[in-house]
């Protein structure tokens, strides 16, 4: 069995201190866009987190965590307009509120 196998009891996403196992972790700047961040940096900064978040072992956990909780940022290969688009709550996702921006300029 895997040690990260779900079925596991004491495998670290069943823990209740997930984010120790979380590959992010020490990273914070790729998953938190800095204040007046270009498109086009966000989109590489992204980019770049969710390779990271590909081979994370708690991406379920943090995705949980980000959707349940309305956390701004980048979390389990996902940003707040994409938890916006499937129906979580976000107060005011960054990229639903510049697509609106560029609809109505």
């Amino acid at each position: 069995m895997h040690l990260y196998d779900n079925t596991t009891a004491d495998a670290p996403e069943n823990r209740l201190n997930w984010r120790e196992f979380a590959r992010c972790k020490g990273q914070l700047k790729l998953f938190f866009a800095k204040r007046a961040e270009r498109p086009q940096a966000r989109e590489r900064r992204e980019a770049k987190a969710l390779a990271l978040c590909g081979e994370c072992p708690v991406r379920s956990q943090c995705r949980d965590h980000a959707r349940n909780n309305r956390e701004y940022g980048f979390w389990a290969g996902e940003a707040e307009e994409d938890r916006h688009l499937l129906g979580f709550t976000v107060s005011a996702p960054i990229g639903v509120r510049a697509r609106l921006a560029r609809e109505t300029a």
